[in-house]
Formats: C-alpha cells, structure tokens, sequence
C-alpha cells in the first residue's frame, strides 16, 4: 500500500510502486486532467506538480512521490470556479483541442508560485517542456502573463537582450 497526498486529500493506494504516477492518478484515483501523451516525457501532456514544482508523472514511479504532495489541476479549481491561471486561459483562449491544457496549466501554475514575476526568458524556459501540437503558444504565453497580473506581478523583459 502506497499513501499519497492529492490535491489536499490524503489517498492509499495498493499499486506497484514502480508504476508510474500518471497511471495511479487516472486509474485508480480517477483523476483525468493529467494525459498520456508520449511515455518519456517530452510533450508535457502528463505535468502535475509535485510540492510545486512541475514534473512529468509519466515518469516518476508513483512511489517515489513519498511524503511529497501532488497537485493535479482539478486541485487547482473546477469549471464552476476556476483558479487564476484556468481563468487566465479561458480568457487568452488558449487551448483549442485542449490536451495538453492541464499539463500547460500546471507548468505555469508552478512557475507562478515560484515567483509572480518572472521575466520573460524565466517564462519561456518553464513552459518550454510542454508542447501545443494545435499552435496556441502565443496563446499560451499571453495566459501565463496575465495570470501573473492577476496575482499582483507581471512578466518582466529581461534588461538586457538574451544572447
């Protein structure tokens, strides 16, 4: 038996613990905002946070998680009230197929909650990891900035050019 913290409720599962998190998140705990996108993370359709950091569940085998929490992004709000980076989105419509949606919003839900004023290049390279096959990036990138407004920051320029 494995116990694990999820979006704030405390959960026990009886699985491998060499299986993947992503996997113990849809199947056991039926927790479906986290996709299968490719297995080795490199799309970032699985991204949850892990004590807020972003990481790929596809990977990380489910008992590795430890004593650490997990947020998906159904611990983040519900459609009737949705958190500042979901409302962000729906407002910059920033999803179009919306797949890779929750792995989009837990990436930049983790970079909010390191720093509510990021400059840009710090934007970039957190959002980085996960893929839009649908091209909403720029979308994407104007949803994190106002998310981060609505927060009380902004997104910076960096003062001088990135080389």
């Amino acid at each position: 038996m494995i116990d694990l913290t999820v979006n704030g409720a405390t959960a026990r599962v009886d699985v491998d613990p060499a299986t993947p998190l992503l996997y113990v998140l849809r199947d056991d705990l039926r927790l479906h905002a986290a996709k299968f996108g490719c297995g080795l993370g490199q799309c970032g359709a699985c991204t949850v946070l892990v004590d807020d950091r972003p990481v790929f569940a596809c990977l990380l085998p489910v008992g590795a998680v430890g004593t650490r929490t997990v947020t998906t992004v159904e611990g983040l709000g519900s459609a009737a009230a949705p958190g500042d980076v979901q409302r962000a989105f729906l407002h910059e419509q920033a999803a179009q197929c919306g797949y890779c949606i929750p792995g989009m919003i837990a990436r930049a839900e983790g970079l909010l909650r390191k720093t509510v004023t990021p400059i840009e290049t710090e934007l970039r390279s957190a959002m980085a990891p996960s893929l839009c096959r649908c091209g909403t990036h720029m979308r994407i990138l104007r949803a994190v900035r106002r998310a981060a407004v609505m927060r009380g920051g902004g997104v910076v320029e960096p003062a001088e050019p990135v080389t």
